[in-house]
């Protein structure tokens, strides 16, 4: 069959020399097209289910609401793992699914199931599905704020915020929402606007009325009706009765009853009115001031740097529809990581080609045969890019960068060698020019003599890589385009060496061909051929040289960490802030003020530190408000200061930046990663850091005291760089007991106090103002002074009987006691974990289990070493 394809080869040049130009064209136009990313997309089939939980605390909602859920979506079909996260007024419920599995489909199959879970959840429970997007879809950060010059901005920083998330939700987004490719906008920072019914205990007891009342009288208030059609005069009236409240001084003229005078008593009589915010479960902050930061979540399937590349042209032309004085600002761009890291590739490539061309300059004697072989690098590259963009293979770091064009042209220096050697021999045995008829000849002999060679080394070769194509979960991804690629390559390759090389040979290997060898052969092997005399001579020795070598460097392999694959360095770093457990949402974000703050003018080599707090909007990385991922940005460190004492590398900021953190408070904790490597660690295992230790149980007085003494155990083993708890120490709560002994004696029931608690201090949404296409709540609840102070709330009136009053604090007692949270579970269990963060490669991780007995699983995640379970 070779024997075949050469002669054919050679026959029919024109042809051989179209598919060449034709391999050419659709090469570039395969080059053109091909989607780039800065690596391989390990994300699997993933769907998240957020609950929001008003008011409840997060053992009410693990009981309420992630029990019954995990419960009915146990057994689905496809899925690999189920975990869940549940927080003050949260409940997080997240599936993975089996490699391969329709997303689609998946949805659906879990939104069957939750139409069976809605019967068991609380009145107005409303779980729902997560966009279609993943942690690897935050793609393109931005930040709306005002220019420093503006001069139309609000006079308060807190009607600031306010104007910029109403611009943020009711215009950028919007917009925004219509690029091809992505899936929603996330919000982190400023506040929304309400209109906020603040009722003041003394006066609406004095009036006799509860805040459940009060807010069912404003609920009467705050809608329009319809009454139809009627045909009048010919003509069809439609009917709108107008009656819904629009302002703050609507809602507070508002009756509520007549009380001893003419006049009824109105809202304001018991209450103020007025604008207010709502509570916050997130934050943000940008430099030093607290800001509204965008993200753009990508579709589960597309290309980040096409989708960023999109999102970047989408929001200049937003910038020209904002206020004068609002701007949008780039923070966070994936498609400039990706360009970097492609840049780097195609350098390498080029780097790599040139010095192979240069190699066959120098090796093979004729500077005809080196260009001859040089072809096969170029278009052999271009037959891999058709078949990526055929089998949808993005062009990536582990994919591009895997291509050896020394091993691609091996082929074809076989066979383009040996025609040299064949056309110089028979020119000197004739003592002439061949005529054209010879020469081909002669190719097609050169060629057949070395081509079934030449085809099964290159086929063995290629057959190498097959084993990497039975790696499945993250690993298959991570490799399998790494192998396709090479693979192609090298089946590109081998069809040019076997077409093309001995077809270019007969055309352009004319006139006289010098065979023998160069200056640089001759000199090479007159120090081989003695080297290999004295290796023949001592033949013994040189075995056992050999056998000692090996030996030696299997004791080596021993002795070498390991790790999944090298860490990319993104050009950022992210630092997950861990403060005080129970630290309160202004606290918080008061202290990340103060850290950027500290770290802008500690560091010159950082350019710009924006912070994430808490819980964005849509809840796909759900924190409490103690936590904080710090996204660090640094100037390329060729314009880093080199005066002593300043750091020279990554490794060296972080550790400043850590020991700045800890200035402002020793008790603050720090993990360090990057965007992509954090986001790769929280999707695939539920934890920011490399490394998971997971220890399984129901009762947390246990799971907490082992855990520490796992964490001791962590410090000391070498390798090992940082050991954090993911949830350290408990949250405050203030916990209402009722007094049942009261509740009889009164013929009281405990719904009635659960009403005014949850109306007074949780606050009840009764309605919305509609200003336009903006919507804003209307909101019954206590003065956040009155709603802090214990014996304001003790204070509440209750209703009892028809006519009734008593004061909360007569049925109740107050208790501050410590909870868990947030409450984490995998596979429906409770559990703790520990986050480890490693130096490097770390080969005492595998051995962890001498010292604490725990039952270690093969490493299935990106970059992990280990998976550590113990189970309770």
């Amino acid at each position: 069959m070779i024997a075949k394809i050469l002669g054919f080869s050679l026959r029919q040049r024109a042809v051989v020399l179209l598919g060449a130009v034709a391999l050419l064209g659709a090469g570039l136009w395969s080059a053109l097209h091909l989607p780039i990313d800065a690596v391989p997309d390990i994300t699997g089939v993933q769907v998240q289910i957020n609950t929001e939980v008003p008011a409840l605390a997060a053992e009410e909602s693990e009981k309420l609401v992630t029990q019954p859920i995990e419960q009915e979506l146990a057994g689905l079909p496809g899925v690999e793992e189920l975990r869940s996260i549940t927080k003050f007024g949260l409940s997080q419920v997240t599936l993975q699914f089996k490699d391969g599995t329709d997303i689609f489909r998946a949805r659906q199959l879990v939104t069957e199931r939750l139409a069976g879970a809605m019967e068991q959840l609380p009145p107005g429970t409303l779980p729902k599905l997560a966009p279609i997007s993943t942690g690897l879809g935050e793609i393109f950060y931005y930040s709306v704020g005002w220019r420093a010059d503006a001069t139309n901005k609000p006079v308060t920083e807190l009607d600031q915020l306010i104007e910029l998330s109403e611009l943020q939700t009711y215009l950028i987004k919007p917009l925004l929402r219509t690029v091809p490719g992505l899936a929603e906008i996330n919000e982190s920072g400023g506040y929304r606007k309400q209109f906020v019914i603040q009722p003041k205990p003394d006066a609406l007891a004095a009036a006799g009325m509860t805040f459940s009342e009060l807010a069912e009288r404003v609920a009467q208030n705050v809608e329009n009706a319809g009454g139809g059609i009627i045909s009048r005069g010919g003509e069809q009236l439609t009917i709108r009765a107008v009656s819904r409240v629009q302002t703050v001084e609507d809602i507070a003229n508002l009756p509520l009853k007549f009380g001893a005078g003419v006049n009824p008593l109105l809202v304001s009589d018991v209450a103020e009115v007025k604008t207010g915010t709502k509570f916050r479960t997130g934050a943000a902050t940008l430099n030093g001031r607290e800001a509204v930061i965008g993200t753009t979540m990508m579709l589960t399937g597309e290309n980040s740097r096409t989708v960023a590349q999109r999102v970047k042209a989408r929001l200049a032309e937003i910038q020209e529809k904002l206020p004068d004085g609002v701007e949008i600002q780039t923070q966070y761009d994936r498609s400039e990581l990706v360009g970097r890291t492609i840049g780097t590739v195609e350098k390498n490539l080029l780097e790599g080609a040139l010095l192979v061309v240069v190699v066959l300059l120098l090796l093979l004697g004729n500077w005809r045969a080196a260009l001859i072989v040089a072809c096969a690098i170029p278009l052999a590259f271009l037959f891999a890019l058709t078949g990526m963009a055929r089998f949808g293979i993005s062009g990536n770091l582990m994919s591009l960068g895997a291509i050896d064009f020394g091993l691609i042209i091996d082929g074809a220096v076989v066979i383009v060698e040996n025609i040299v050697r064949q056309l110089g021999q028979r020119q000197h045995q004739l003592g002439r020019a061949l005529t054209a008829e010879e020469r081909a000849h002669t190719v097609l002999a050169a060629s057949k003599q070395v081509g079934s060679p030449m085809f099964f080394g290159v086929l063995i070769i290629t057959v190498v890589y097959i084993p990497i194509l039975a790696l499945t979960g993250i690993e298959g991804k991570m490799f399998h385009p790494m192998a396709l690629t090479v693979m192609l390559a090298l089946g590109g390759a081998l069809v040019l060496a076997l077409t093309l090389m001995p077809a270019l040979c007969s055309f352009v290997l004319r006139g006289n061909i010098h065979e023998g060898d160069n200056r640089l052969i001759r000199f090479a092997k007159h120090i081989y051929e003695p080297t290999l005399n004295y290796a023949l001579k001592l033949r013994r020795l040189v075995v056992f040289a050999a056998v000692l070598l090996f030996t030696a460097s299997l004791w080596l392999f021993t002795r070498l960490g390991a790790e999944f694959v090298p860490t990319l360095d993104e050009g950022s770093i992210t630092a997950m802030l861990y403060k005080p457990v129970g630290m309160s949402m202004e606290e918080s974000l008061r202290t990340d003020i103060e850290v950027e703050d500290k770290l802008l003018k500690e560091f010159p080599e950082l350019t710009r530190i924006f912070s994430r707090i808490g819980t964005s909007d849509i809840a796909t990385d759900p924190m409490p408000p103690n936590e904080s991922d710090v996204y660090i940005f640094y100037k390329p460190l060729k314009e880093w200061p080199k005066t002593p004492g300043r750091p020279t590398g990554k490794a060296g900021l972080r550790e400043q930046l850590e020991a700045s953190i800890k200035q402002i408070n020793t008790n603050y904790n720090v993990l360090f990663a990057q965007p992509i490597e954090m986001r790769f660690n929280e999707m695939l295992e539920g934890t920011k850091a490399e490394l998971a230790v997971k220890i399984f149980g129901s009762d947390y007085d246990v799971l907490e005291p082992l855990a520490e003494q796992i964490k001791l155990v962590l410090e000391k083993t070498p390798g090992v760089a940082q050991v954090e708890f993911e949830t350290e120490g408990r949250t405050p709560q203030l916990q209402i007991n009722v007094k049942r002994d009261v509740l009889r004696r009164y013929n009281l029931q405990a719904g009635e106090i659960n009403k005014a608690v949850n109306a007074a201090l949780a606050g009840q949404v009764v309605g919305n103002v509609v200003e336009g296409n903006h919507r804003h709540d209307i909101v019954v609840r206590m003065p956040e002074a009155l709603r802090a102070d214990d014996e304001q709330i003790k204070k509440l009136p209750l209703r009892v009987g028809e006519n009734g009053m008593l004061p909360l604090g007569s049925v109740v007692e107050f208790t501050t006691l410590r909870t868990v949270e947030p409450i984490n579970r995998d596979d429906g269990r409770r559990r703790a974990a520990l986050m480890v963060n490693l130096f490097g490669a770390s080969e005492d991780l595998f051995n962890l289990h001498r010292f604490v007995n725990l039952w270690i699983f093969p490493a299935h995640v990106f970059r992990f070493e280990s998976l550590v379970h113990f189970i309770l």
